[in-house]
């Protein structure tokens, strides 16, 4: 038994992270410190700050888009005022029953007769890999080839509802009204293809929670935030192999 956990730990490594996943992260500067919580939570870091020679940081234009739009969330800073929702629900359209962003609510206690609430904003994470893309049948979900946004054709959709079962993050919902799938897409045709540079959510914001950017922009705070020396930054759902492009920190 000892060897063969011997051998499980020398193709995993110490953590279980199959070595695959770890090379696919490596190419975006992040190495992986430790998993939590059996796998949903995986802890990353910038590879400046990993030992045993992973490696530099990728240089801007080296990710598989340009720009590579992406959003880093600093959890612990939201208070669930939900002015993202709201600023979403009016940019998009979005129906009563629907949603592009949530928040979701935790509480556990951290003494005697004390509980402490957690909020996480949850949204779309545009894998690098996204399932929902592989299984839909008329490509109505698809990873836009230029900047990566994971998008929806609604003139393609003939509503299975496949996308949704295979979402990692729960993050679909079916529109009543164009009878089709709807998402997130980091507001792309209501604000980035009109010029401007954040999200609705990321904008109305008043904690600074959502920090939406280009990961290919070294100078940008999205860019700085994941790779400062010494912050954790973690993703959630690893096991599925998605590589999502949503990452969460502690301010």
């Amino acid at each position: 038994m000892k060897i063969s956990k011997l051998e499980q730990m020398e193709n995993e490594g110490v953590d279980g992270v199959p070595l695959e996943e770890r090379r696919k992260f490596l190419k975006f500067g992040l190495a992986v410190t430790g998993v939590f919580l059996g796998g949903s939570v995986l802890s990353l870091t910038s590879v400046r700050n990993a030992s045993g020679g992973a490696g530099p940081v990728p240089e801007a234009g080296k990710f598989p888009y340009r720009p590579h739009y992406s959003m880093v969330i600093r959890q612990n800073r939201c208070i669930d005022c939900e002015r993202c929702k709201e600023a979403c629900v009016r940019t998009n359209h979005v129906p009563e029953y629907g949603f592009r962003t949530t928040i979701l609510e935790r509480r556990h206690v951290i003494g005697p007769d004390e509980e402490e609430t957690i909020f996480m904003p949850v949204l779309c994470n545009h894998c690098n890999r996204p399932p929902c893309v592989r299984v839909c049948p008329t490509t109505a979900t698809y990873k836009d080839k230029k900047n990566g946004i994971v998008m929806m054709d609604i003139k393609k959709c003939i509503g299975c509802k496949t996308c949704m079962a295979a979402c990692p993050y729960n993050a679909r919902y079916f529109n009543e009204e164009i009878r089709a799938v709807d998402k997130c897409n980091f507001c792309f045709d209501t604000r980035l293809s009109r010029g401007e540079k954040l999200t609705a959510c990321a904008a109305a914001c008043p904690a600074h929670v959502r920090v939406f950017g280009d990961l290919t922009d070294t100078s940008s705070e999205l860019y700085q935030i994941i790779h400062a020396p010494e912050r954790t930054v973690w993703v959630l759902r690893p096991e599925t192999g998605a590589l999502p492009n949503v990452y969460y920190v502690n301010a």
